[in-house]
């Protein structure tokens, strides 16, 4: 039988033993993280009082979106440096995962602000109120160039980073919604109709639901070890089974580490034995630049009767 040879990026190979190493993110956005995150939990602050204070719900709604993102912003960070801590003894794998069970606390303090938000508005749609649409327009501009330069902090990244390309649609998606706000207050100053407020106040909490819900949904699947979203088990199936001299692929797992990186396990049959190590780095670099599967563990076994546990 052969051994398990366990392949990432710096490619440590022993003819039976492990090869070991693994990818390194991108350009740090530490930086762009802080800033995001600060110029946007100020905001929410104003947003929220102002909102209180003009009768506002559409602007208490974007803040409750605003609020949202910040908690996604600071979970990208979170995910970002945890990707670096050290693994320990007992924490073999670091702690990458701690990010999937923030996704899951982020996506369940949003299920809370859309149902308190709803309620607000439910009664206001039933009970206008005098709302001032000028606040609305100031204060919603303001979100525009907040959300829009955060942005623009996580343009360059988006592309190479799945952690950053999140922060970069949240904020997008959070300066359009400002935008919807501001049209909205101009909307209620030309036609006086207070319904107006409300009303946006609702396609807001459908816009947060909807997202929540992808959210919420993604990560209980990563929760749950699920094949993460992306990756087509069919097709790495297919490539292992396709490589010269493999008879059968079994036990093959692929799951999520963190809500950024991907780890693969599989058993590969084949009967002339072990091919050497240039045979497992090469597959390593295929799986991490074709299937974005960075962590990849093989196994050589001669047989497929799969007495030893396949």
């Amino acid at each position: 039988m052969g051994g398990a040879h366990h392949h990432h990026d710096h490619g440590h190979s022993h003819a039976h033993g492990r090869a070991h190493g693994h990818d390194h993110g991108p350009t740090d956005h530490g930086r762009a993280f802080l800033i995001g995150i600060v110029l946007n939990t100020a905001f929410v602050v104003v947003e929220a009082t102002y909102g209180f204070l003009s009768g506002s719900m559409a602007l208490v709604a974007d803040a409750g979106h605003n609020l949202s993102d910040v908690l996604a912003l600071v979970l990208a960070w979170g995910a970002s440096v945890a990707a670096k801590r050290p693994a320990r003894a007992r924490y073999s794998y670091g702690y990458k995962s701690s990010t999937i069970l923030a996704a899951l606390a982020n996506a369940a303090l949003l299920l809370v602000a859309i149902g308190a938000i709803l309620i607000e508005t439910v009664r206001r749609l039933l009970d206008p109120a005098p709302v001032e649409g000028m606040t609305m327009i100031v204060v919603a501009g303001i979100g525009i160039a907040i959300n829009t330069a955060t942005a623009l902090l996580f343009l360059r990244g988006r592309h190479d980073d799945l952690n950053i390309r999140g922060a970069f649609l949240h904020m997008a998606a959070d300066a359009l919604v400002s935008l919807g706000v501001v049209i909205a207050g101009a909307a209620i100053l030309l036609s006086g109709l207070q319904w107006i407020d409300p009303a946006t106040s609702l396609v807001i909490v459908a816009v947060i639901a909807w997202g929540t819900w992808g959210l919420a949904s993604d990560s209980l699947r990563m929760a749950l070890n699920s094949v993460p979203r992306g990756i087509d088990e069919d097709g790495v199936r297919a490539y292992l089974a396709g490589q010269s001299g493999v008879e059968a692929v079994h036990d093959l797992h692929i799951w999520p580490m963190s809500t950024t990186e991907t780890a693969l396990t599989a058993h590969l049959v084949m009967p002339q034995g072990h091919p050497g190590d240039a045979f497992l780095h090469d597959i390593a670099h295929e799986l991490a630049d074709h299937h974005r599967i960075g962590h990849v563990t093989l196994q050589i076994v001669r047989e497929s009767g799969c007495r030893t546990g396949c």
